[in-house]
């Protein structure tokens, strides 16, 4: 090693250990804290919302189940297919998991899957900034089957960094039923995680806890998750069970298995394993993900994620923090202004996709008991009850704006 990379390296590690140090006693949400550059992401959490669809045929496989039971057991099935590219993927890519870029009030991404489920669409959008919240509405063409949800996150510090998801998400699944069609929902919760191999400046993610699916055909999924112990259990591990709704001892389906490698789905109670029935099985390694298709930069609008944030993301693939921190700050200044001039005029920002639900909500009335999600959906940490808005959509797709328009969003927005 030359005198140079290992100078490189000791900088590097400094910069860990007194970032370790900073959390270690930062009380509040970690979120406002500046990582080090070396761990950096240039991708935004806007982009995220991708992570849900990885696999349209996963996704889509419910619309063509008959059985109410075993439609449940497909949407259990494709949920535990998205978390390994939800949690994992950054971490494989890069050897540790990165720090996001934190999205700005209207930020958007948008996206498109083409594959043998037809063409399956994203739209994700930054709908609060304080507290932060994306919302995402993924849907495909072909079968109708569509997800709609919105998180948030609050991290903080004991002896490690513990993320609580803040929000859900609701699938909905067109069904025939005595030749009409109904719209079948499932309501779905969001998993803790927590942050391993800090000590070592290698962080990846590790799911604990539980997390739930409840339908509307009267049936709920509850997922554990744990990693590895000391003495036991292997690295992310996951145990679930589907069962009647309100009759949680009566388990129908039970999934054992690891979320990023293999699962296997068995019919009856998991006591019963050796005996039991194996109805499915996932190979989180080997099967191929659909890559998503986004448009060029130069035909994005301003305001969509890759286009906005361009000049840092190249500064930061490059290691050139100094840009880093002079293109980020034109955003964060351009945002605060934008902020103050719209208090001055007594106006809020206009959502391009989403509306904020003013009244009850009819998903979260018949399921939010059973799923753990409260009425209000938790609206007071994400800023509101996120749902897409398909007069907004429409509006927007038949928007033609000019070029000069088009740069006063981008200055007025980005200060670009």
């Amino acid at each position: 090693m030359s005198s140079g990379t290992g100078a490189a390296a000791q900088a590097s590690s400094g910069s860990w250990s007194a970032f370790l140090k900073s959390i270690a006693s930062f009380n509040g949400d970690l979120s406002s804290l500046t990582a080090p550059p070396f761990i950096l992401s240039s991708q935004s959490l806007t982009e995220f919302s991708s992570y849900w669809a990885t696999h349209p045929p996963v996704f889509t496989a419910p619309a063509a189940e008959s059985d109410p039971a075993k439609r449940a057991v497909l949407v259990l099935k494709w949920f535990l297919s998205t978390l390994k590219h939800q949690y994992a993927s950054r971490s494989e890519q890069f050897g540790n998991e990165k720090k996001p870029l934190n999205p700005f009030l209207g930020e958007l991404f948008l996206g498109t899957w083409s594959d043998e489920a037809g063409e399956t669409t994203l739209i994700s959008e930054q709908v609060s900034h304080h507290p932060p919240a994306t919302a995402y509405c993924i849907r495909n063409d072909k079968t109708g089957v569509k997800l709609e949800g919105y998180n948030a996150q609050k991290a903080t510090f004991k002896s490690t960094i513990i993320v609580k998801q803040i929000g859900h998400a609701v699938l909905t699944v067109p069904i025939q039923s005595g030749g009409k069609e109904q719209l079948e929902h499932y309501l779905i919760t969001l998993p803790s995680l927590h942050i391993e191999g800090l000590i070592f400046g290698a962080p990846f993610v590790e799911l604990d806890g539980s997390s739930y699916i409840s339908s509307s055909s009267g049936y709920t999924a509850r997922i554990d998750y744990s990693g590895k112990g000391w003495l036991s259990g292997k690295k992310n591990s996951v145990v679930g069970t589907l069962y009647p709704t309100g009759k949680e001892k009566e388990v129908l389906y039970n999934v054992t298995g690891q979320w990023t490698k293999e699962f296997e789905i068995y019919e009856g109670p998991a006591k019963k394993n050796s005996l039991a029935t194996k109805v499915a099985s996932y190979d989180a390694v080997g099967t191929a993900q659909t890559e998503l298709n986004v448009v060029g930069i130069d035909a994005q609008y301003p305001l969509e994620s890759r286009r906005a944030w361009a000049k840092v993301a190249k500064a930061i693939q490059a290691g050139d923090m100094d840009t880093v921190s002079i293109e980020k700050g034109k955003i964060e200044q351009a945002q605060r202004d934008l902020r103050n001039k719209e208090r001055a005029e007594e106006r809020t920002w206009e959502r391009r996709y989403f509306s904020a639900v003013p009244a009850e909500d009819q998903v979260l009335k018949q399921l939010g008991e059973a799923a753990g999600v409260p009425l209000n959906g938790d609206q007071d940490k994400t800023g509101g009850l996120w749902r897409f808005d398909a007069e907004k959509a429409a509006k927007v797709a038949t928007q033609k704006l000019s070029a000069d328009q088009l740069q006063e969003i981008e200055k007025e927005v980005l200060g670009q």
